[in-house]
C-alpha cells in the first residue's frame, strides 16, 4: 500500500462509526436471542404460517414489480424534460414515502370508499385486508427499487449495439429484448433482489392496507410486531429467523448478481 492509498484516520475513526451503527443492532439481535428456548418460541407463534406467507407474497410481489416496472423504467429512460422528471418523481417518492402514509393512501384507492373501489365492488372485488391487498402493499414499496437500478442501466446504456441491429432490420420489440434487457440482466437482477428484499420486510403500508389476520394477512414483520408486545423472547426468535431469510438470499445471490451490478 502506498501512501496515497492510505486512509486518513479522522476518515477511518468516522467510518468504523459508521460500521458501528449498521452492524451492531444486527449484532445485538444474535446476542439476545433466546437461543436456549428457539425451537419452542417459534413452534408457539405460527412462524411457519408467516414465514410463508411473507416469502410468498413477496415472490408474487417481485413478479408483479418485473411485468410493471421494466416497461416503467424503459420509458423513463428514454423520457427527456419534465416527461422524465415527473415519472422519476413518481417513481421515487415511495421509497421517502412513510409507509404508513402508503397504506392509507393505497386505502383511499382501493378501499370501499376510494378512487376505484366502487368499480372493483362492481366485479366481486374487495382489495382491503386480504392477501391480495398484502401483495399491492409491498409491490408499491418495493418496485421503485427495481425501477431505479434498471433506470441507472438503461440511461447509461451504450445504444451502438441497439443501432447496429436496427440498422440489420430488427423491430423496436426485438431489439429490445434480444439486445438491450441481456445487457441491463445484471442491474436488473440486482433491482429484484432488491425488490424481494424490501418486499418481505414491509410492514407499515401492509398493516394499514391489509391488517394483521394470521394466516391471511400477518407477515413475518407484523408476527414480530405483535409478538413485541406481548413476548419479547418471541420477538428476538422471529427477528433473528427474517435475519436469518434475509441474509441467506443476499449471500447466495451476491456473486451472480450483486457483484454483477458493480461491473456494470
Amino acid at each position: 500500500m502506498t501512501r496515497h492509498d492510505r486512509t486518513p484516520w479522522p476518515l477511518a475513526v468516522v467510518a468504523l462509526v459508521g460500521v458501528a451503527l449498521l452492524a451492531l443492532p444486527l449484532v445485538a439481535l444474535l446476542v439476545r436471542a433466546p437461543w436456549a428456548h428457539m425451537g419452542t418460541l417459534l413452534a408457539g407463534h405460527d412462524v411457519g404460517t408467516a414465514l410463508g406467507l411473507s416469502l410468498g407474497t413477496a415472490t408474487i410481489a417481485t413478479a408483479v414489480s418485473l411485468v410493471l416496472g421494466i416497461p416503467l423504467a424503459w420509458v423513463m429512460s428514454r423520457s427527456r424534460g419534465w416527461a422524465r422528471t415527473l415519472l422519476r418523481t413518481l417513481v421515487t417518492v415511495p421509497l421517502v414515502l412513510p409507509p404508513v402514509v402508503g397504506g392509507v393512501g393505497l386505502l383511499m384507492a382501493f378501499g370501499r370508499m376510494g378512487l376505484l373501489g366502487g368499480a372493483l365492488a362492481r366485479l366481486g372485488i374487495s382489495l382491503p385486508f386480504s392477501t391480495a391487498a398484502v401483495v399491492v402493499a409491498q409491490s408499491f414499496v418495493a418496485m421503485p427499487f427495481l425501477v431505479v437500478s434498471l433506470d441507472g442501466a438503461l440511461t447509461s446504456r451504450d445504444v451502438e449495439l441497439e443501432e447496429a441491429a436496427a440498422t440489420m432490420g430488427a423491430s423496436a420489440w426485438q431489439t429490445f429484448r434480444h439486445i438491450t434487457l441481456p445487457l441491463a440482466a445484471p442491474a436488473l437482477g440486482a433491482g429484484a433482489v432488491l425488490c424481494w428484499a424490501r418486499a418481505l420486510g414491509e410492514f407499515g403500508a401492509t398493516i394499514t392496507f391489509a391488517g394483521n389476520f394470521p394466516g391471511t394477512t400477518q407477515t413475518m414483520p407484523l408476527a414480530v410486531y405483535l409478538a413485541m408486545q406481548s413476548d419479547p423472547d418471541a420477538a428476538l426468535a422471529l427477528s433473528v429467523v427474517l435475519l436469518g431469510v434475509s441474509a441467506s438470499v443476499l449471500v447466495a445471490l451476491r456473486g451472480n448478481w450483486l457483484g454483477a451490478l458493480g461491473r456494470h
